[in-house]
Protein backbone atom coordinates (compact mmCIF):
# COMPACT_ATOMS: atom_id res chain seq x y z
CA UNK A 1 0.00 0.00 0.00
CA UNK A 2 1.08 3.53 -0.77
CA UNK A 3 -0.60 6.56 0.78
CA UNK A 4 0.29 10.25 0.64
CA UNK A 5 -1.24 13.24 2.37
CA UNK A 6 -0.43 16.81 3.26
CA UNK A 7 -0.65 18.02 6.82
CA UNK A 8 -0.78 21.63 7.99
CA UNK A 9 1.02 22.39 11.25
CA UNK A 10 -0.17 25.44 13.17
CA UNK A 11 2.19 28.38 13.49
CA UNK A 12 4.63 28.02 16.34
CA UNK A 13 7.17 30.23 18.04
CA UNK A 14 10.82 29.95 17.19
CA UNK A 15 12.38 26.81 18.69
CA UNK A 16 12.08 23.04 18.61
CA UNK A 17 8.62 21.53 19.02
CA UNK A 18 7.51 17.91 19.46
CA UNK A 19 5.01 17.05 16.72
CA UNK A 20 4.91 13.24 16.96
CA UNK A 21 1.41 13.07 18.47
CA UNK A 22 -0.02 15.46 15.87
CA UNK A 23 1.43 13.36 13.07
CA UNK A 24 0.12 10.09 14.50
CA UNK A 25 -3.35 11.58 15.01
CA UNK A 26 -3.38 12.73 11.39
CA UNK A 27 -2.48 9.25 10.07
CA UNK A 28 -5.38 6.89 10.70
CA UNK A 29 -3.88 4.67 7.95
CA UNK A 30 -0.97 3.75 10.24
CA UNK A 31 -3.13 1.25 12.11
CA UNK A 32 -3.56 -0.89 8.99
CA UNK A 33 0.19 -1.36 8.42
CA UNK A 34 2.13 -4.18 10.06
CA UNK A 35 5.43 -3.15 8.49
CA UNK A 36 6.43 -0.13 6.46
CA UNK A 37 7.95 3.31 6.32
CA UNK A 38 6.65 6.79 6.99
CA UNK A 39 8.49 9.55 5.13
CA UNK A 40 7.87 13.10 6.34
CA UNK A 41 8.98 16.08 4.25
CA UNK A 42 8.58 19.75 5.20
CA UNK A 43 7.86 22.09 2.28
CA UNK A 44 9.80 25.05 3.65
CA UNK A 45 13.37 26.36 3.56
CA UNK A 46 13.43 27.99 7.00
CA UNK A 47 12.14 25.11 9.14
CA UNK A 48 13.38 21.57 9.62
CA UNK A 49 12.50 18.08 10.83
CA UNK A 50 14.65 15.95 13.10
CA UNK A 51 14.32 13.18 15.67
CA UNK A 52 15.56 13.59 19.22
CA UNK A 53 14.72 13.41 22.95
CA UNK A 54 10.97 13.43 23.65
CA UNK A 55 10.83 13.52 27.45
CA UNK A 56 12.92 16.38 28.83
CA UNK A 57 11.99 19.80 27.38
CA UNK A 58 15.40 21.20 28.34
CA UNK A 59 16.83 19.27 25.37
CA UNK A 60 14.68 21.31 22.99
CA UNK A 61 15.77 24.53 24.72
CA UNK A 62 19.43 23.51 24.56
CA UNK A 63 19.05 22.66 20.86
CA UNK A 64 17.67 26.14 20.20
CA UNK A 65 20.44 27.81 22.22
CA UNK A 66 23.15 25.80 20.48
CA UNK A 67 21.91 26.49 16.97
CA UNK A 68 21.48 30.20 17.71
CA UNK A 69 25.11 30.37 18.82
CA UNK A 70 26.41 28.20 15.98
CA UNK A 71 24.45 30.16 13.36
CA UNK A 72 24.12 33.72 14.69
CA UNK A 73 21.93 36.46 13.33
CA UNK A 74 23.40 39.58 11.72
CA UNK A 75 26.65 37.95 10.61
CA UNK A 76 28.41 40.63 8.55
CA UNK A 77 28.86 38.31 5.56
CA UNK A 78 25.13 37.51 5.10
CA UNK A 79 23.76 39.11 1.95
CA UNK A 80 20.30 37.48 2.03
CA UNK A 81 18.70 39.77 4.61
CA UNK A 82 15.55 40.96 2.79
CA UNK A 83 13.15 39.21 5.16
CA UNK A 84 14.85 40.09 8.44
CA UNK A 85 17.76 39.13 10.63
CA UNK A 86 16.42 35.62 11.27
CA UNK A 87 15.98 34.68 7.59
CA UNK A 88 19.45 33.60 6.44
CA UNK A 89 20.25 31.85 9.74
CA UNK A 90 16.94 29.97 9.36
CA UNK A 91 17.98 28.72 5.92
CA UNK A 92 21.34 27.53 7.25
CA UNK A 93 19.76 25.76 10.25
CA UNK A 94 17.22 24.07 7.97
CA UNK A 95 20.03 22.81 5.73
CA UNK A 96 22.05 21.55 8.68
CA UNK A 97 19.14 19.65 10.21
CA UNK A 98 17.34 18.62 7.03
CA UNK A 99 13.89 18.74 5.50
CA UNK A 100 12.82 15.12 6.00
CA UNK A 101 12.84 12.12 8.28
CA UNK A 102 11.93 8.50 7.61
CA UNK A 103 10.53 6.38 10.43
CA UNK A 104 9.82 2.63 10.36
CA UNK A 105 6.27 1.46 10.96
CA UNK A 106 5.80 -1.62 13.13
CA UNK A 107 2.41 -3.09 14.09
CA UNK A 108 0.48 0.02 13.15
CA UNK A 109 2.72 2.54 14.98
CA UNK A 110 5.72 4.68 14.29
CA UNK A 111 8.65 2.61 15.54
CA UNK A 112 10.42 5.37 17.41
CA UNK A 113 12.63 4.55 20.37
CA UNK A 114 11.37 5.02 23.92
CA UNK A 115 12.88 8.50 24.25
CA UNK A 116 12.52 9.62 20.62
CA UNK A 117 10.15 12.16 19.17
CA UNK A 118 9.81 14.03 15.89
CA UNK A 119 10.72 17.70 16.16
CA UNK A 120 9.69 20.64 14.06
CA UNK A 121 12.60 23.05 14.08
CA UNK A 122 11.01 26.48 13.65
CA UNK A 123 13.90 28.75 12.78
CA UNK A 124 12.01 32.01 12.12
CA UNK A 125 10.61 34.38 14.72
CA UNK A 126 7.29 34.35 12.84
CA UNK A 127 7.46 31.41 10.44
CA UNK A 128 3.73 30.84 10.13
CA UNK A 129 2.02 27.52 9.54
CA UNK A 130 4.11 24.75 8.03
CA UNK A 131 3.13 22.05 5.54
CA UNK A 132 4.29 18.44 5.71
CA UNK A 133 3.97 15.91 2.92
CA UNK A 134 3.68 12.47 4.49
CA UNK A 135 4.13 9.31 2.45
CA UNK A 136 3.35 5.89 3.90
CA UNK A 137 4.34 2.62 2.30
CA UNK A 138 3.89 -0.81 3.71
CA UNK A 139 1.65 -3.80 4.16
Amino acid sequence: MWYQTKMQLRARSRGFHLITDEIEQHLSQLASLNVGLAHLFIQHTSASLTINENADPTVRGDMETHFNQAVPERAPYYRHTYEGDDDMPAHIKASLLGNSVTVPITNGRLALGTWQGIYLGEHRDHGGSRTLVITLQGE
